[in-house]
């Protein structure tokens, strides 16, 4: 395996501890095991059923993945929600972090730094503590109090930084001079476990692919594992067809949104707005060219929806007993968007991302 530079194609070897190639380009892992339905481990109910499928042989886990599916319906169309906030740390982001601080492990990394607004934070500290590995973290100051409070329970030193949401992430890439960037949105491993995603999806309805998958879009760790892992599946003839990725966006930092909109190949910054989805509210995504082929090249689409259709979403599943956090609510909020694009008879994938517990309010 090798890792090699999106933009120019250099390749460099897969521990080596640049985050990023000498053109500022992000790596991508080729050569990862392809999917094999054979060697799927029945008898493990965690994402490392799939582990001949990743490309580490150490494990870090705390028994992420295989998260259930509850039945909804929203705006009258059927929808399969994936409760992705069940996992251990209370996101997503576990699929990815196991697989990264395997990785990490594997390649004798002993400190790390990373950038988050909350919730890779919380979950790199996570398994950075059960691997034995020191974790510092360079969060926004203004990120939610109770995100903060679970990063430096796992014994993480936090590290807050003024400003906006992009002033953490420059200085976690200044102190990566001397320790590795452990980071969730440029590391390729980080994307190898959030792949896993798709994987569980296919497993779950029998062989089958949904028709369209709807998640929260913020730098796209989720959506490029999801359209990574489908594919998988269908080079190995497992699928007909990947599913339309649907990624959602706060209107108030959408940059993924207005590229969409403009017909742009990649996402240009923007100035980031106030908004209760703190998870996605990311005004300069690292990897935009990769999400707006992702979505394209699927018929998929980007949504954008405002803070009153998202407290109105998480309200709606709540009263229907699933308490997510705002970020997670917007796919819910994006399915009114998308009742002239998804039809009752196809089916319909929800990732609800986040615990409502990381943002009780």
């Amino acid at each position: 395996m090798i890792l090699r530079c999106a933009s120019c194609q250099a390749t460099y070897p897969t521990d080596t501890g640049a985050w990023c190639c000498e053109c500022g380009g992000v790596f991508e892992l080729e050569g990862a095991p392809a999917f094999s339905p054979r060697q799927i481990r029945s008898d493990v109910p965690t994402l490392w059923r799939y582990q001949a499928m990743l490309p580490v042989t150490e494990i870090v886990s705390l028994g992420e993945g295989f998260t259930p599916f509850v039945p909804l319906h929203i705006s009258n169309l059927p929808v399969l929600c994936k409760l992705e906030f069940l996992a251990p740390t209370g996101s997503f982001k576990d699929r990815g972090a196991a697989v990264l601080v395997s990785a990490l492990r594997m390649m004798g990394v002993t400190e790390v730094v990373e950038d988050s607004s909350g919730n890779a934070a919380a979950s790199l500290a996570a398994y950075c503590a059960r691997a034995g590995i020191h974790a510092r973290i360079f969060v926004p100051a203004h990120a939610s109090p109770a995100k903060l409070a679970q990063i430096a329970v796992y014994g993480a030193d936090v590290v807050p930084v003024e400003g906006p949401r992009e002033n953490a992430a420059l200085a976690a890439q200044e102190a990566a001079a001397t320790d590795y960037y452990a980071s969730h949105n440029y590391s390729p491993f980080f994307v190898q476990g959030t792949k896993t995603f798709a994987y569980e999806v296919w497993e779950h309805l029998g062989g089958r692919t949904p028709g369209n998958v709807i998640l929260p879009l913020g730098n796209g760790s989720l959506l490029l594992g999801a359209y990574s892992g489908f594919m998988d599946l269908h080079a190995g003839g497992l699928i007909d067809r990947v599913p339309r990725l649907f990624g959602v966006q706060s209107r108030a930092c959408a940059p993924f949104y207005e590229a969409y909109q403009r017909g742009l190949e990649n996402a240009p910054p923007v100035s980031p707005g106030e908004t209760i989805a703190e998870g996605i509210r990311i005004a300069r995504p690292s990897r935009g060219r990769q999400v707006l082929h992702a979505v394209r090249s699927t018929d998929g689409g980007i949504v954008a929806v405002n803070d009153d259709e998202i407290r109105e979403a998480r309200a709606t599943l709540a009263q229907m007993g699933l308490f997510v956090e705002p970020t997670s609510a917007t796919a819910v909020a994006a399915v009114h968007k998308l009742e002239n694009v998804i039809t009752p008879d196809e089916i319909t994938i929800l990732a609800l991302t986040g615990s409502g517990l990381k943002s009780p309010a």
